[in-house]
């Protein structure tokens, strides 16, 4: 009976599971949920800036645009794959979103055999050979793998960032691989071909998404603790891991240098640069909103992660915590944690979609705590029941939040960037090319081409001559430094607004007609910044 009720057990906790990950592809189309607790740029621009090589690659006929943000040159790995998506589906928010969506459920599945393996092989080593075989018919790794798995299922953080075609879920597939090579590194026979296997995927990691770097240790990690008896056998496999991701990255700044592109490449990590912290003070109060921002993830199981740790830490000389602390997998998610957390911190810059990387490797170390503790004696155990409990609570409520939101969706921003585009479609003017700052957002939503007036190699009153936009598009109010760009070859006609989103700075998008002008006398920058004669404008300057 028991062992029936433990079958069925499973299959129903792994059906809720499929049915919460299958809730990810509901609705592609929706806006991120609306006042919610996660203020992030990504959700009215990233999607477009990061994709838009391949959108523009499928709407003019070329991936570059001269002098304008071209982030494909520093992370071209997903543009290229977009790319590629595109050439069968077309330019589509729907199909993107959809690749994002099949990323996180890869990495779910990734999650739960990476656990699975590593906490099998480690009970295998424990148990006596001959309880080895009835160990593993009971398989208890499974349940904490599951546990993980249910942590980031149930999480509507994970679930309103995981349904934004943005470059995190591409970077944690090929991390949670390239770990799972890393952690083979010991059992395997030909240590150089896994050594060649895991430097491909470094490279392609950080090809994905530059901040990869900062997940590296834990990867090295990985590979390096097991084979720490074998120093021949770790240097050679890291030399070549080493060696072959600094090849393959070689070769694509050898080829951004032949082809005149690193102006853009340097250009890209400009523009990610922020004020850094100078004094102590600002150093302590930089560390402590990155730690702060662990909350954004989950206010109790973050919480519980810190408190299970200092728990390991008190008790470090017994045998189950420096087991623990001696498995590559759980220092090396503590170690990508603190890595991504070091970077913000020094970056002294947290945005919300930073976080879920922290998330993935922060429930494998709570699921991997959960599963030690409850497999021992007293305090320890006392402390996995609690965790159990808090673990319970947090699921609970997070699962009613993802139900809340998966459920009742809200389509403003695909609304609006719709109606934009069949207005500009009904009152052709000749040029139906638009600026704007979420331009590249509205060309992957609608299909309408589209021009970045945020970011660029070069000045944007030269970016707008060249292009020659028919329409600009502005968030609730106009920017004098954009006047003052657009002025001296256009005249603004504000048509339309629509609402849109729930940000109260960028909750109405304000529609211009661009009116060619031949300029008069060259004007200095007071007068261009305002509105002049030939404007029709509404809405505030500021």
């Amino acid at each position: 009976m028991k062992a029936l009720l433990q079958r069925y057990g499973y299959a129903a906790w792994i059906s809720l599971v499929v049915v919460l990950a299958l809730l990810h592809g509901l609705h592609l189309t929706a806006d991120f949920p609306h006042h919610s607790p996660w203020p992030d740029w990504a959700k009215y621009t990233d999607e477009g800036w990061y994709a838009n090589a391949a959108i523009r690659a499928h709407l003019l006929g070329r991936w570059y645009e001269p002098g304008g943000f071209n982030p494909a040159v520093a992370v071209p790995l997903w543009p290229a794959l977009v790319w590629m998506l595109f050439g069968i589906t077309g330019v589509s928010i729907v199909a993107v979103r959809g690749f994002a969506v099949a990323l996180f459920g890869c990495n779910l599945f990734l999650t739960y055999r990476l656990l699975e393996h590593r906490l099998e092989r480690r009970r295998a080593t424990q148990l006596p050979e001959p309880l080895c075989e009835q160990g593993r018919k009971q398989r208890p790794e499974q349940w904490a793998a599951l546990v993980a798995v249910t942590l980031l299922v149930t999480s509507p953080f994970l679930f309103a960032f995981s349904r934004l075609a943005l470059l995190e879920p591409l970077m944690l597939a090929l991390t949670l691989l390239a770990l799972q090579v890393a952690l083979s590194f010991s059992a395997a026979r030909r240590i150089w071909a896994n050594a060649l296997l895991l430097g491909v995927l470094m490279a392609a990691m950080i090809l994905a998404k530059t901040t990869a770097v900062v997940l590296l240790p834990a990867i090295f990690w990985a590979a390096a603790f097991p084979l720490r008896a074998h120093p021949r056998r770790l240097l050679r496999g890291c030399a070549v891991a080493g060696a072959t991701t600094a090849s393959i990255l070689a070769c694509w700044l050898a080829s951004l240098v032949s082809l005149h592109l690193l102006r853009d490449f340097t250009y890209f990590f400009f523009i990610n640069s922020y004020p850094k912290p100078h004094t102590l003070a600002a150093h302590l109060s930089s560390v402590g909103w990155s730690l702060h921002g662990t909350l954004w993830i989950d206010p109790i199981l973050l919480p519980l992660l810190g408190g299970l740790l200092v728990v390991v830490l008190a008790c470090c000389r017994s045998r189950w915590a420096g087991e623990l602390l001696r498995d590559p997998l759980f220092v090396s998610a503590l170690l990508a944690v603190a890595g991504y957390l070091a970077f913000m911190a020094v970056q002294d810059h947290t945005q919300p979609r930073y976080y879920t990387v922290v998330a993935v490797f922060a429930f494998i170390a709570v699921a991997q705590l959960l599963a030690t503790l409850l497999q021992q004696r007293g305090f320890p155990r006392l402390c996995g029941s609690l965790a159990l409990g808090c673990i319970g609570l947090a699921v609970a409520l997070n699962t009613a939040q993802t139900m809340r939101y998966a459920l009742h969706p809200e389509y403003t921003w695909i609304d609006a960037a719709r109606s934009l585009t069949a207005y500009i479609d009904a009152h052709a003017n000749g040029r139906r090319l638009l600026l704007a700052t979420s331009g590249d957002e509205i060309a992957l939503m609608t299909g309408l081409p589209a021009v970045c007036d945020d970011f660029g190699t070069e000045i944007p009153s030269r970016r707008i001559r060249r292009a020659h936009p028919g329409w600009y598009a502005a968030w609730n109010d106009l920017d004098p430094a954009m006047l003052a760009a657009i002025h001296p070859s256009f005249a603004l006609d504000q048509v339309t607004v629509y609402p849109a989103l729930d940000d109260p700075e960028r909750n109405r998008l304000v529609l211009f007609r661009l009116i060619p002008h031949t300029p008069g006398v060259q004007r200095g920058y007071a007068t261009l910044s305002q509105i002049m004669p030939a404007d029709h404008i509404s809405v505030p300057v500021e």
